[in-house]
C-alpha cells in the first residue's frame, strides 16, 4: 500500500488558487473509475485507488497547509506505513511556472507545508513532487500562493497538473527513481 498526499487548503475559497495544485492533482487521480469516492479520516478526505497491483490512498489533509503534518504522520501510523510509502505533492514558487520536480527526500525549501511533515514524520526520507506555481512579485509570497492563476496561466498549469498525475502513476508503478529520470525536464 501508498499514500500520495496532495497539500492545500480546504474550502471553495482555495479552489483554483496556486497554493492548492496538490488538490487539484488528488481531484484529477480521484476522478478514474477505480477510485472510490472521499471519506473524511485522520484529518483529510481520503479516496482508495485500486491499481492492478496495490491499493493506493489518495489524501487531501483538511488541516490547512501549514499544519499538514498531524493528517500525514495520523494516515500513516493508521495503516502502518513508512515514510517510504508516502508522495506529497505541493506547489513551490521557486520553480517556474509548469515545472515539475520530482525528489526521493530533501529540504522543506521554506515551504511550511513540508516543513510540517518533516516536523511530524522526524525525517526527510520521503517522496515529493514539487509543481512551478512562478516566483511571487516582490510585494510578498503569502497573497500570491492564495491567489488564483491568471488567465493566460491556466493552460500551463492544467498541463502540469495532467503531467503530474501521469507522474504519480509512475510513482506508484515503478518508484521515485523512475519519476526523476522521466518527469524531471
Amino acid at each position: 500500500m501508498k499514500i500520495v498526499v496532495g497539500l492545500g487548503n480546504p474550502g471553495k475559497k482555495y479552489h483554483g488558487t496556486r497554493h492548492n495544485v496538490g488538490f487539484a492533482v488528488i481531484d484529477g487521480l480521484a476522478s478514474g473509475s477505480d477510485v472510490g469516492g472521499f471519506q473524511e479520516r485522520f484529518d483529510c478526505e481520503v479516496a482508495e485507488w485500486r491499481t492492478a497491483d496495490e491499493k493506493v490512498l489518495l489524501a487531501k489533509p483538511e488541516t490547512f497547509m501549514n499544519l499538514s503534518g498531524q493528517a500525514v504522520r495520523a494516515a500513516l501510523d493508521f495503516y502502518q506505513l513508512s515514510a517510504a510509502d508516502l508522495l506529497v505533492v505541493c506547489d513551490d514558487f521557486n520553480l517556474p511556472l509548469g515545472k515539475l520536480r520530482f525528489r526521493a527526500r530533501g529540504s522543506h525549501g521554506g515551504h511550511n507545508g513540508l516543513r510540517d511533515i518533516q516536523q511530524h514524520l522526524g525525517t526527510t526520507e520521503y517522496s515529493r513532487l514539487r509543481i512551478g506555481v512562478d516566483a511571487p512579485p516582490e510585494e510578498g509570497a503569502v497573497d500570491f500562493v492564495l491567489g488564483k492563476f491568471r488567465p493566460s496561466e491556466k493552460k500551463v498549469i492544467e498541463d502540469a497538473i495532467a503531467q503530474s498525475i501521469q507522474g504519480v502513476v509512475l510513482w506508484v508503478r515503478d518508484g521515485i527513481e523512475a519519476c526523476m529520470n522521466q518527469c524531471n525536464a
